[in-house]
């Protein structure tokens, strides 16, 4: 079984590269053309996005055509694919992937998940499934794993600004926080439900933020042995300090900070931190 996943699953590529992973490109499209959020350093992107404002970049989930070459490569050899990708309520990629296995037909055994999730949670799945192929798990056990994951899988942020959610359209239920409330930090998360986004509360502060975000999860999990990822644009600051509250707070296991990749970061700007959470028995018999 092969697996595929998207740019906005924020995986290093060796992680990628290690368990054979495909990745379907997202882009972020500037005035001066369409490019691979692969191409682009977290850093060069965001020093590129500044200087543009107040206008901003958009962004363009892969074609059915790019999806359909994918499962036509990987089927030469092994045609059960299992493609993995991020929340439906966030983005048509998922839609771009269903195109593109009605592309190949019978050619390749494409199964599609929405993991109602993106970035850190979303790689949770994606590494879930990887490993359990590995491990030589059957497709439906796999997806029983997923649906576990998907539903216990917390994924919570806070941004300096929501300038950049409320000019690329993907403000959701936050926009209430608009208008006159531009400063306000909100710490916002992914709703299980339907994978969109959800305002947990307001702070002045990022550092209160943090602090939300901290007793958010703390309430979620108490004191659940955890796997954690902190994630952040360009704050490296704000991302330690929110690594050493939750680890005084919760019972982490195994915890690590990755870059928010650039076709997220076109609707959170530079200043995005937050983490996403998985309880650490959800993972462990993979690893």
């Amino acid at each position: 079984m092969k697996i595929v996943t998207d740019s906005a699953a924020d995986m290093p590529l060796e992680e990628l590269m290690k368990l054979g992973i495909t990745q379907a490109p997202l882009f972020v499209q500037f005035p001066e053309g369409e490019v691979s959020s692969s191409d682009l350093t977290p850093d060069a992107f965001y020093d590129r996005l500044e200087t543009m404002r107040p206008s901003v970049p958009t962004t363009a989930q892969p074609s059915g055509g790019i999806f359909a070459s994918i499962y036509r490569q990987l089927s030469e050899t092994d045609k059960q694919i299992l493609s993995i990708h991020i929340s439906s309520g966030l983005s048509g990629t998922l839609n771009a992937a269903l195109a593109g296995s009605e592309q190949v037909g019978s050619q390749a055994d494409v199964t599609l998940w929405d993991t109602l999730t993106l970035s850190g949670g979303e790689r949770f799945q994606v590494l879930a499934a990887a490993l359990a192929v590995k491990a030589g798990w059957a497709l439906s056990a796999i997806l029983d794993r997923l649906a576990e994951i998907r539903a216990r899988t917390e994924t919570t942020f806070t941004l300096e600004t929501i300038e950049y959610l409320a000019r690329g359209g993907r403000i959701g239920r936050v926009q209430a926080l608009a208008g006159t409330l531009l400063h306000v930090k909100p710490v916002i998360r992914v709703d299980h439900a339907d994978g969109k986004y959800s305002t947990v509360a307001r702070s002045r502060t990022i550092s209160r933020a943090l602090t939300t975000i901290t007793d958010h999860l703390s309430a979620e999990y108490a004191r659940t042995p955890l796997w954690v990822t902190i994630m952040h644009g360009r704050m490296a600051d704000q991302a330690e300090a929110l690594a050493q509250q939750l680890s005084a707070t919760l019972d982490i296991v195994r915890m690590e900070t990755l870059r928010v990749s650039p076709v997220l970061g076109v609707h959170t700007g530079p200043g995005v931190v937050g983490a996403a959470v998985v309880p650490m028995a959800l993972m462990q018999d993979l690893l």
